[in-house]
């Protein structure tokens, strides 16, 4: 079973830790890195267009943003969380029809934690779900941990699956292609 590694940029997370742009690019699991999520909720859009240009000049992966839709015109794609899309309508269905036509043919990915939501995202047009908390991390409040269940639940996906939420490069989950990292990173 092979992993890709998935690297998660949190703006905020790679500032705390006292990493450049640059720095992060140098660490050795950003350049085994086959997707990178960026991730930021503290700057303008304007820094966030620039910083999202910046990823994606110096690495040779697809490069997408969260959330924001506005960015997706600078990134290879977008990931969406379940409660971002509902503010764009209340039918999920109706939402992700709205961001897919938004994104065209670039990468979208959806975040799920449960068998209900996944069986939903099957019905979605999504490239991958990001499924979990695999386990409680320090980045984020979690009050989902899926644990050992996160395999199962994965087998269920017509998706690729991504595991997210406290995973380590280390980690071997069953029904899974990505694992993304974000804390662990920055661990040799």
């Amino acid at each position: 079973m092979h992993h890709s590694i998935y690297a998660l940029f949190d703006f905020e997370l790679n500032r705390n830790k006292g990493y450049s742009l640059e720095a992060f690019l140098r660490l050795p699991k950003v350049a085994r890195a086959s997707l990178l999520q960026y991730r930021d909720k503290i700057n303008d859009f304007e820094t966030k267009k620039r910083n999202l240009l910046f990823l994606r000049k110096h690495l040779n992966i697809p490069v997408i943003a969260n959330d924001d839709l506005r960015l997706v015109s600078y990134a290879d794609g977008l990931h969406v969380g379940q409660e971002d899309v509902l503010r764009i309508d209340t039918s999920l269905e109706k939402a992700v029809t709205k961001i897919r036509s938004q994104v065209g043919d670039k990468i979208l990915g959806l975040s799920t934690h449960n068998l209900e939501e996944i069986k939903i995202a099957n019905t979605l047009p999504l490239d991958y779900i990001g499924l979990g908390a695999y386990r409680s991390t320090t980045t984020k409040a979690v009050t989902n941990i899926l644990g050992a269940s996160l395999s199962s639940l994965a087998k269920a996906s017509l998706h690729d699956v991504a595991a997210i939420g406290g995973v380590k490069s280390s980690d071997k989950i069953e029904g899974v292609r990505y694992l993304v990292l974000g804390s662990d990173l920055y661990e040799d």
